[in-house]
């Protein structure tokens, strides 16, 4: 199987508002650029979407190496929390239901594609992998803004 990597990042101008989502693709020293938007929505969607297309986008089942600077994200998965909530009918611990089902779905749907190993980057810190991630993301944002 081939070994990539997926840098991910998420963005939104208010929460909710319009966002943005940045993905790259980095196989063998080559590198592919993903991004998109949406007028209304939030940070968190925009997370899980960035690592939906990333992962998406492979043709191929990989082993992937995921970059997120998203706790949600990682933690969800990492954590065992998406899978906790997906046996209780999307309910979290405390009875309410738990948010972005229909992206943690389609997440699912990736993780079982590929071999996904999940790695927390702290954002805005000089990676510049993630740092392009956020402008690709925030690049989007500007064509929803009047």
């Amino acid at each position: 199987m081939k070994e990539v990597q997926v840098y991910t990042d998420g963005a939104c101008s208010g929460n909710p508002g319009p966002g943005g989502w940045g993905a790259i693709l980095h196989y063998q020293g080559n590198e592919r650029e993903l991004s998109g938007g949406e007028k209304e929505t939030t940070n968190n969607r925009m997370e899980l979407t960035a690592a939906i297309k990333g992962l998406a986008a492979l043709k191929e089942s990989c082993i992937v190496d995921l970059y997120s600077d998203s706790k949600y994200l990682v933690d969800a998965i990492s954590l065992g929390w998406m899978e906790k909530w997906r046996k209780n009918n999307w309910k979290k611990p405390d009875g309410n239901s738990a948010l972005n089902v229909d992206l943690w779905k389609e997440l699912i749907i990736q993780l079982q594609r590929h071999q996904v190993k999940l790695h927390w980057i702290k954002g805005h810190a000089g990676h510049p992998k993630n740092e392009r991630c956020d402008m690709l993301a925030t690049s989007e944002i500007k064509k929803y803004k009047i």
